[in-house]
C-alpha cells in the first residue's frame, strides 16, 4: 500500500537578490546557478523542487553547504518563503497562509530541533522543556507532567532540576529533543541535530531519537551532513545539490550507489 503525501512541495523555487521575479522564469527553465550569479546578479537557493512525503516518515537532506538543504526545511513553516511554487502541508497549502494564519499554523504543527542545542542557561532541564508549552499557556500541573513524560522518554529522568552547565553535550541535545516533541506538533524539523556531539555520543542518539520518533508517530524532516544520521535514522535519504534534489530513495540504496562522482564524494 502507497502512503498518500502528508507534505508535498511543488515546482518550489527561491530565488536570492533585488529582483527575484525578473528571473525566476530562467530559474524554472533551469538556467545553470552559476550563469544566473554571474549573468543576472541573483542567487538560487531552491530549484524547481518536486517532493512528497508520507506521513510519520523519517527524510533526511544531505549535501555540501550551499546546497539548499536548510533552505528548504525553513520552507516547510515559512521561515523562508519561495519565490515560486507551492507548498501542501496535510492539505494546507502553506504558501497561502497570512500572516495570522501562518503563525497559528506553525504553532500547531511544527516543532524544531537546532544543531546548538539553544537551551536557556538559567532554565533547569524541567523548565527548559516545557517553556513551549508555558508559551501556549499551559497551567501546571499539565506543563510538569508534560515535561517529565517526555524528558523520562529521552532518558534524562532523575535530571529534571539540572541546569544546561550540568550536562554533557549528548545530554543537552537529549533536552533540545524533549523540548520540541513536549510541544505535540506532528511535524519535526531537525537542523544538523547530531553534529556538536562526539562519535560515541552520536551513535547512541542516533539510535535512541528514531525509536522515539518511529514509536510516537512523528513526521520528520532532517537536515544533515553525516550520511550515517541517514543510515541509522531516516525512511528515506534526499541527496541536495546546488539548489535542487540530485537524488532521492532509501538510505543504504543512495549511499552505495550514488548516481554520480559528486554524490559519492559526500560518502567518503
Amino acid at each position: 500500500m502507497i502512503s498518500k503525501p502528508y507534505i508535498k512541495l511543488k515546482n518550489v523555487s527561491k530565488v536570492f537578490g533585488q529582483n527575484p521575479d525578473t528571473v525566476i522564469d530562467l530559474v524554472q527553465n533551469n538556467i545553470d546557478k552559476t550563469e544566473l550569479q554571474n549573468d543576472y546578479n541573483h542567487i538560487i537557493g531552491l530549484q524547481n523542487i518536486n517532493i512528497e512525503i508520507p506521513k510519520n516518515k523519517i527524510q533526511v537532506f544531505m549535501g555540501l553547504s550551499g546546497s539548499g538543504k536548510s533552505t528548504l526545511i525553513r520552507h516547510l513553516n515559512q521561515l523562508i518563503r519561495p519565490t515560486s511554487g507551492e507548498i501542501v502541508v496535510n492539505n494546507v497549502n502553506v504558501t497561502e497562509l497570512n500572516k495570522k494564519d501562518l503563525i497559528n499554523f506553525r504553532r500547531e504543527n511544527f516543532a524544531m530541533v537546532f544543531q546548538k542545542f539553544a537551551l536557556l542557561p538559567h532554565r533547569t532541564v524541567l523548565s527548559n522543556t516545557y517553556f513551549g508549552l508555558q508559551i501556549r499557556g499551559i497551567k501546571s500541573p499539565e506543563l510538569e507532567n508534560t515535561a517529565k513524560y517526555w524528558i523520562d522518554k529521552v532518558g534524562l529522568d532523575g535530571f529534571e532540576n539540572y541546569h544546561p552547565n550540568q550536562l554533557s553535550g549528548g545530554m543537552q541535545q537529549r533536552v533540545g529533543i524533549a523540548r520540541a516533541l513536549a510541544n505535540d506538533a506532528p511535524i519535526l524539523l531537525m537542523d544538523e541535530p547530531f553534529s556538536a556531539l562526539d562519535r560515541a555520543l552520536k551513535f547512541s542518539l542516533r539510535m535512541d531519537t528514531r525509536k522515539i520518533l518511529k514509536s510516537e508517530k512523528i513526521t520528520v524532516l532532517m537536515v544533515s551532513h553525516d550520511y550515517n544520521d541517514a543510515l541509522v535514522v531516516a525512511d528515506k535519504l534526499a541527496i541536495m545539490s546546488e539548489g535542487k534534489i540530485a537524488q532521492i530513495g532509501p538510505p543504504k540504496e543512495v549511499v552505495l550507489n550514488p548516481i554520480n562522482k559528486e554524490i559519492k564524494k559526500q560518502f567518503v
